[in-house]
């Protein structure tokens, strides 16, 4: 890695220490509740813009302004992403309507019988297999609607209940391939390059989620079986063929495999889904879940435009010259410090902190790239990190939910997934350290 040399004014270091101050009272914010991320992030960005001279508006388009190159740019700046995050809806949409969804949570409770361990692990495996197809609140409420009463019932106590589901948020979010688009606007790569370092990041959460889950099973022993299963989620009549059931990972296959891109591969997973399953009236379906879908990822599209905005704002050579100098000062410039670094910092992905690719993060990295760090690198360590955001955050709309379900405190569940998290960064950084330096 190669780091330029930025000169700083005296006027400069003021205006970074305005953003700095900007940016720290919003995270401020943020982290209380005090406003949402989706508000925070374009507010962020034309302050930033503001500190750093760029002018409102002017004639000639080659020029940065707040009106044209920030807000009008990078409101569409992810619309690849924006794209990808849609069909993936969709196509959970699809999973949902036609039943499969249901089924492979029936057949993993069928195999695990009452036995209580059993019953955890291949619940998480399924729901990770589900949330790799699709993401998003409404999909984790459907999963989790069904297999948290499955799991109390059989004497796993609300704690455990809780971390399967959203340790299995976090296995498939690695592999849902809708989400690898942000990645693929935000740093100019290509899907095989996200592909090709998928399993560094996964395989340690995969290992350490089951044996967290294997500890507070074994710690917390039985938990209450008063919580009997809602009649309404064990299934809605639909008969899905058994080998429809693979459906979920026809577009992880077409990704990993064929090297098709994630619009087309989503695309494909539907038909098939559609042909395997065949349900009544399948054109309804398939028109239904796309307005289905959007709607379920509405919050999560206007959260992507206000990335998109403070990319470009972050980006903008005048708010870029004042932050980088701050960014080349901490940038770790071998395998130890890359090591250290993201791992030590790791709990920065909670609370839409810097390094949460929802938040700041996609434009802290576009920084790092910019700093001299290699964009597989930047990558890398923020889809490492993002698993700590995805399984502890407190902030994540599916944390609430969970711990609302299973009456669990969510600070009980960052207090005791955290350390565990941490260390499933520790190991991914390890073994990608090698591998990008």
């Amino acid at each position: 890695m190669t780091r330029g040399v930025t000169k700083v004014t005296g006027v400069m270091w003021v205006q970074a220490i305005g953003i700095l101050i900007v940016f720290l009272v919003f995270v401020g914010l943020m982290m209380t509740r005090k406003i949402p991320a989706i508000l925070a992030l374009p507010l962020m960005a034309i302050l930033f813009a503001i500190i750093a001279g760029v002018p409102w508006n002017l004639n000639n388009p080659d020029t940065t302004s707040i009106a044209k190159t920030i807000l009008a740019s990078g409101s569409m700046r992810l619309s690849g992403a924006i794209a990808g995050l849609v069909f993936g809806a969709w196509f959970g949409q699809i999973l949902n309507k036609v039943g499969i969804t249901k089924s492979i949570i029936r057949k993993a409770a069928e195999l695990a019988g009452d036995k209580p361990m059993l019953i955890a692990i291949l619940f998480f495996v399924t729901a990770s297999i589900i949330f790799s197809a699709a993401g998003g609140l409404g999909m984790v409420i459907l999963v989790g609607t069904i297999v948290i009463p499955i799991m109390l019932t059989a004497g796993i106590s609300q704690f455990v209940a809780s971390i399967v589901v959203l340790s299995a948020v976090g296995v498939g979010a690695l592999f849902n391939v809708s989400n690898w688009a942000v990645y693929v606007d935000v740093l100019g790569l290509s899907v095989d390059q996200i592909a090709d370092y998928t399993l560094v990041a996964a395989l340690p959460l995969i290992v350490l989620s089951l044996a967290m889950i294997v500890f507070y099973i074994r710690k917390d022993g039985k938990g209450r079986r008063a919580w009997a299963m809602p009649a309404a989620t064990g299934g809605d009549g639909k008969k899905v063929p058994t080998y429809a059931l693979i459906s979920p990972l026809v577009p992880v296959i077409l990704v990993f495999a064929f090297k098709i891109d994630i619009v087309p591969a989503v695309i494909i997973g539907a038909l098939v889904t559609i042909l395997l399953a065949w349900p009544k009236r399948p054109i309804h379906v398939l028109s239904s879940a796309l307005i289905e879908g959007i709607q379920d990822v509405a919050g999560a599209m206007a959260l992507m435009i206000g990335i998109g905005i403070l990319l470009n704002s972050v980006m903008a050579p005048q708010v870029s010259a004042l932050i980088s100098p701050l960014i080349e000062a901490v940038l770790p410039g071998n395998p130890i410090m890359y090591i250290l670094f993201f791992t030590i910092l790791s709990p920065l992905a909670i609370y839409r902190g810097p390094l949460n690719v929802w938040g700041l993060g996609s434009g802290i990295a576009a920084l790092f790239v910019t700093a001299g760090m290699t964009p597989v690198a930047a990558m890398l360590a923020l889809r490492v990190v993002s698993n700590v955001q995805a399984v502890s955050d407190p902030t994540n709309s599916h944390n609430v939910w969970v711990s609302d379900f299973t009456k669990t405190d969510i600070n009980e569940i960052l207090k005791k997934t955290l350390p565990w998290m941490m260390v499933a960064v520790l190991i991914s950084m390890v073994i990608g350290a090698f591998m990008v330096f």
